[in-house]
C-alpha cells in the first residue's frame, strides 16, 4: 500500500496560544530529558573517543550536536509566560510576546531572513508528499559506494568480500533517487544506476520509499530551527535513527560483531524484509512530511 501523500494546505492563522510557566518549563524538561536519551550512547562514546559505524553517523553526516537537538522550541504561534527573565529572551528568533514577561518565537522575522531556505526545502517536501513510493531500490546504494572498491567507508569487514559484493551491484539494476547517497557512488557504479540524480533535480526525483529521504526529514527540522516545535525535531532524529540501523542491516558490511542481523538483500527472502522495513518507515516518514508543511505554511 502506497502511502497516502501527506497534505499541504495552509493552516487558519490564529491567536498566539499561552502557555503557562509551569507546564512549558515541564515540557522543556521533558524534552531536554527525552534528548538526553537519544544521545547518551554518542556523547559517552566521544568522551572515550570511541566511534560506532552505526549509532554515530547522525551525528557525523549530518554534523549537527546533540545540543541542537537538546533546545527545546514551542513553535510557532506559542507564547511562553513569564519567559522574559530567563536565557530564552535572548536567543535569535526569540521576541516578546503579547503580554508583558512573554517570549514568542519571531516566525516573520525568520521566514523574511531565511526565505530561500523556507521555499526550498517547502518545495522538496511537497514534491516527495505527492509521488508514489518506490520500493524496488533494495538499499543497493551501500553496494554501489563499495563496487569495486578496495578501500571502504566503514572499517568494517564485508559479510560476502569484495568479488560477490561486486556481483550483487552487476545482477541487479541500481535505482537510487537521491542525490545524496548518489553521490558516493563509486565511479564505475554510476554509470549503472538508472537514473542520474543531481542536487538540482531533488525535487523532481525524490520520493517517500527511500529511505535517506526519510532521514533527511531530520536535516529539515533542524534547518527550519525554531518554526519546528520540540517533539517533532525529536520524532525525526528518532525516525532517522531506526532507518540509519535497517540501512546498514543491508548494506553489506559484516555488522554481527555489534549485535546487529543482516538484511540479506541479496535473496528474495531479505528482499522481502526490506520492503516490508521500507514501508513501515515511508508511513512514518509522510505524517513528520506533513507536519512539516504544516510548519512551513505558517
Amino acid at each position: 500500500m502506497t502511502p497516502a501523500p501527506a497534505p499541504a494546505l495552509p493552516r487558519v492563522r490564529t491567536a498566539p496560544v499561552v502557555r503557562g510557566a509551569a507546564q512549558w518549563r515541564a515540557d522543556e524538561a521533558a524534552h531536554e530529558a527525552r534528548a538526553d536519551s537519544l544521545t547518551r550512547g554518542h556523547r559517552e562514546r566521544s568522551s572515550r573517543q570511541e566511534s560506532h559505524p552505526v549509532e554515530d553517523f547522525l551525528f557525523t553526516y549530518y554534523s549537527y550536536k546533540p545540543s541542537v537537538l537538546r533546545r527545546w522550541h514551542p513553535g510557532e504561534g506559542v507564547e511562553l509566560a513569564d519567559a522574559a527573565a530567563t536565557a530564552r529572551a535572548g536567543w535569535r528568533w526569540y521576541v516578546p510576546g503579547a503580554a508583558a514577561d512573554d517570549v514568542t518565537v519571531d516566525g516573520a522575522g525568520y521566514r523574511a531572513e531565511r526565505s530561500l531556505l523556507v521555499e526550498g526545502i517547502g518545495r522538496i517536501l511537497r514534491a516527495t508528499a505527492g509521488r508514489a513510493a518506490g520500493f524496488g531500490c533494495f538499499g543497493l546504494h551501500e553496494w554501489a559506494m563499495l563496487y569495486r572498491q578496495r578501500e571502504h567507508r566503514h572499517p568494517v569487514p564485508l559479510r560476502l568480500g569484495q568479488e560477490a559484493t561486486d556481483e550483487v551491484v552487476e545482477t541487479h539494476e541500481l535505482r537510487c533517487t537521491h542525490f545524496d547517497a548518489f553521490r558516493f557512488f563509486t565511479e564505475d557504479a554510476v554509470p549503472l544506476n538508472r537514473d542520474v540524480p543531481t542536487r538540482e533535480r531533488q525535487p523532481e526525483l525524490e520520493q517517500p520509499g527511500c529511505l535517506h529521504a526519510g532521514m533527511d526529514l531530520y536535516k529539515w527540522s533542524v534547518k527550519l530551527g525554531p518554526l519546528v516545535p520540540g517533539d517533532l525535531l525529536l520524532d525525526a532524529f528518532e525516525l532517522a535513527r531506526d532507518i540509519r540501523v535497517i540501512d546498514m542491516r543491508a548494506s553489506p558490511y559484516d555488522l554481527s560483531g555489534w549485535g546487529y542481523e543482516a538484511i540479506t538483500v541479496e535473496t528474495p527472502d531479505g528482499k522481502a524484509a526490506y520492503v516490508r522495513a521500507q514501508r513501515g518507515f515511508a508511513e512514518r516518514a509522510q505524517h513528520i512530511r506533513a507536519r512539516l508543511l504544516g510548519v512551513i505554511a505558517g
